[in-house]
Protein backbone atom coordinates (compact mmCIF):
# COMPACT_ATOMS: atom_id res chain seq x y z
CA UNK A 1 0.00 0.00 0.00
CA UNK A 2 2.96 2.13 0.08
CA UNK A 3 3.68 1.90 -3.86
CA UNK A 4 -0.08 2.68 -3.83
CA UNK A 5 0.34 5.65 -2.14
CA UNK A 6 2.57 6.89 -4.32
CA UNK A 7 0.58 6.43 -7.78
CA UNK A 8 -2.34 7.93 -5.12
CA UNK A 9 -0.23 11.09 -4.79
CA UNK A 10 0.54 10.89 -8.62
CA UNK A 11 -2.21 10.61 -9.83
CA UNK A 12 -4.22 13.45 -7.82
CA UNK A 13 -1.28 15.64 -8.64
CA UNK A 14 -2.11 15.05 -12.22
CA UNK A 15 -5.47 16.21 -11.89
CA UNK A 16 -4.56 19.12 -10.24
CA UNK A 17 -2.58 20.03 -13.11
CA UNK A 18 -5.46 19.55 -15.33
CA UNK A 19 -7.46 21.68 -14.00
CA UNK A 20 -5.13 24.13 -13.91
CA UNK A 21 -4.68 24.24 -17.82
CA UNK A 22 -1.30 21.77 -18.20
CA UNK A 23 -3.08 20.52 -21.32
CA UNK A 24 -2.54 23.80 -22.91
CA UNK A 25 1.21 24.33 -21.98
CA UNK A 26 1.79 20.58 -22.98
CA UNK A 27 0.08 21.54 -26.50
CA UNK A 28 2.29 24.74 -26.56
CA UNK A 29 5.34 23.19 -25.65
CA UNK A 30 5.90 19.80 -27.46
CA UNK A 31 9.26 19.59 -26.26
CA UNK A 32 8.10 19.37 -22.41
CA UNK A 33 5.70 16.39 -23.36
CA UNK A 34 9.05 14.83 -25.32
CA UNK A 35 11.08 14.94 -22.28
CA UNK A 36 8.33 13.35 -19.91
CA UNK A 37 7.69 10.80 -22.80
CA UNK A 38 11.97 10.09 -22.65
CA UNK A 39 12.06 10.48 -19.14
CA UNK A 40 9.26 7.71 -18.07
CA UNK A 41 10.64 5.59 -21.14
CA UNK A 42 14.19 5.65 -19.55
CA UNK A 43 12.72 5.05 -15.82
CA UNK A 44 10.75 1.93 -16.96
CA UNK A 45 14.22 0.55 -18.55
CA UNK A 46 15.98 1.57 -15.44
CA UNK A 47 13.39 -0.55 -13.57
CA UNK A 48 13.12 -3.45 -16.39
CA UNK A 49 17.20 -3.64 -16.05
CA UNK A 50 17.10 -3.93 -12.04
CA UNK A 51 14.89 -6.77 -12.44
CA UNK A 52 17.11 -8.16 -15.16
CA UNK A 53 20.19 -7.90 -12.70
CA UNK A 54 18.31 -9.08 -9.88
CA UNK A 55 17.21 -12.26 -11.71
CA UNK A 56 20.74 -12.79 -13.24
CA UNK A 57 21.77 -12.51 -9.38
CA UNK A 58 19.47 -15.26 -8.59
CA UNK A 59 20.68 -17.88 -11.16
CA UNK A 60 24.08 -17.71 -9.65
CA UNK A 61 22.99 -17.45 -6.27
CA UNK A 62 19.93 -19.47 -6.00
CA UNK A 63 18.80 -19.97 -2.37
CA UNK A 64 18.81 -23.80 -1.06
CA UNK A 65 15.44 -25.41 -1.12
CA UNK A 66 16.20 -26.42 2.33
CA UNK A 67 16.98 -23.61 3.48
CA UNK A 68 14.91 -21.06 6.52
CA UNK A 69 12.50 -18.95 5.37
CA UNK A 70 14.38 -15.55 5.60
CA UNK A 71 12.09 -12.39 5.65
CA UNK A 72 12.17 -10.59 2.38
CA UNK A 73 13.35 -7.49 2.37
CA UNK A 74 10.60 -4.45 1.33
CA UNK A 75 11.38 -2.57 -1.84
CA UNK A 76 13.46 0.80 -0.53
CA UNK A 77 11.44 3.58 -1.10
CA UNK A 78 8.01 1.88 -2.98
CA UNK A 79 6.28 5.45 -2.41
CA UNK A 80 8.35 7.56 -4.15
CA UNK A 81 9.62 4.81 -6.74
CA UNK A 82 5.46 4.81 -8.02
CA UNK A 83 5.14 8.49 -7.56
CA UNK A 84 7.69 8.71 -10.26
CA UNK A 85 6.48 6.04 -12.33
CA UNK A 86 2.92 7.91 -12.06
CA UNK A 87 4.30 11.60 -12.61
CA UNK A 88 6.43 10.13 -15.72
CA UNK A 89 3.47 8.04 -17.60
CA UNK A 90 2.58 9.31 -20.36
CA UNK A 91 -0.20 7.76 -20.84
CA UNK A 92 -1.64 8.67 -17.60
CA UNK A 93 -0.55 12.37 -18.32
CA UNK A 94 -2.59 12.29 -21.68
CA UNK A 95 -5.76 10.60 -19.95
CA UNK A 96 -5.88 13.38 -16.82
CA UNK A 97 -4.95 16.10 -19.43
CA UNK A 98 -7.13 15.38 -22.38
CA UNK A 99 -9.84 12.67 -21.48
CA UNK A 100 -10.43 13.37 -17.59
CA UNK A 101 -11.45 16.96 -18.30
CA UNK A 102 -13.70 16.60 -20.80
CA UNK A 103 -16.41 14.83 -18.19
CA UNK A 104 -16.31 18.33 -16.66
CA UNK A 105 -18.51 21.79 -18.18
CA UNK A 106 -16.68 25.15 -17.76
CA UNK A 107 -20.17 26.43 -18.01
CA UNK A 108 -21.35 24.63 -14.98
CA UNK A 109 -21.96 27.05 -11.84
CA UNK A 110 -18.99 25.14 -10.08
CA UNK A 111 -16.57 23.31 -12.17
CA UNK A 112 -14.20 22.57 -9.71
CA UNK A 113 -16.98 20.84 -7.72
CA UNK A 114 -16.92 18.39 -10.62
CA UNK A 115 -13.50 17.74 -11.01
CA UNK A 116 -13.42 17.08 -7.13
CA UNK A 117 -16.43 14.56 -7.83
CA UNK A 118 -14.62 12.94 -10.97
CA UNK A 119 -11.33 12.61 -9.15
CA UNK A 120 -12.71 11.08 -6.12
CA UNK A 121 -14.56 8.68 -8.26
CA UNK A 122 -10.86 7.60 -10.18
CA UNK A 123 -9.14 7.39 -6.89
CA UNK A 124 -12.21 4.71 -5.59
CA UNK A 125 -11.83 2.68 -8.70
CA UNK A 126 -7.96 3.26 -8.60
CA UNK A 127 -7.95 2.12 -4.72
CA UNK A 128 -9.99 -1.41 -5.87
CA UNK A 129 -8.13 -1.93 -8.69
CA UNK A 130 -4.74 -1.60 -6.57
CA UNK A 131 -5.93 -3.40 -3.46
CA UNK A 132 -7.29 -6.50 -6.26
CA UNK A 133 -3.50 -6.41 -7.56
CA UNK A 134 -2.24 -5.86 -4.04
CA UNK A 135 -3.75 -8.68 -2.72
CA UNK A 136 -2.84 -11.05 -5.67
CA UNK A 137 0.49 -9.68 -5.50
CA UNK A 138 1.06 -10.99 -1.83
CA UNK A 139 -0.20 -14.56 -2.73
CA UNK A 140 1.79 -15.06 -6.00
CA UNK A 141 5.12 -14.00 -4.14
CA UNK A 142 4.21 -16.65 -1.85
CA UNK A 143 3.60 -18.85 -4.31
CA UNK A 144 6.89 -17.56 -6.18
CA UNK A 145 9.06 -18.27 -2.63
CA UNK A 146 7.98 -22.08 -3.02
CA UNK A 147 9.65 -22.03 -6.74
CA UNK A 148 12.79 -20.22 -7.38
CA UNK A 149 13.40 -21.31 -10.97
CA UNK A 150 9.87 -20.06 -11.76
CA UNK A 151 10.27 -16.90 -10.43
CA UNK A 152 14.08 -16.05 -11.68
CA UNK A 153 12.51 -16.47 -14.57
CA UNK A 154 9.49 -14.75 -14.42
CA UNK A 155 11.87 -12.13 -12.91
CA UNK A 156 13.38 -12.14 -16.00
CA UNK A 157 10.49 -11.95 -18.33
CA UNK A 158 9.03 -8.87 -16.42
CA UNK A 159 12.29 -6.94 -16.35
CA UNK A 160 12.54 -8.22 -20.44
CA UNK A 161 8.76 -6.27 -21.01
CA UNK A 162 9.57 -3.52 -18.61
CA UNK A 163 12.42 -2.72 -20.78
CA UNK A 164 10.61 -2.95 -24.44
CA UNK A 165 7.97 -0.70 -22.83
CA UNK A 166 10.22 1.66 -21.80
CA UNK A 167 11.68 1.58 -25.29
CA UNK A 168 8.07 1.41 -27.25
CA UNK A 169 7.22 4.88 -25.34
CA UNK A 170 10.49 6.51 -25.52
CA UNK A 171 9.86 5.55 -29.66
CA UNK A 172 6.31 6.08 -30.03
CA UNK A 173 4.29 9.03 -31.13
CA UNK A 174 1.41 11.34 -30.12
CA UNK A 175 -0.48 10.28 -33.53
Amino acid sequence: YRAALGIFIGDTLLMVLSTLGVASLLRTEPMLFMAIKYAGGAYLCWLGLSMLLGAWRRMRHPEPADAPQRQHKLSSRPTRKALLLSLSNPKAILFFVSFFIQFVDPAYAHPGLSFLVLGVIVQIISGIYLSILIFTGARLAHWFRQRQRLATGALTGVGALFVSFGVKLATATLT
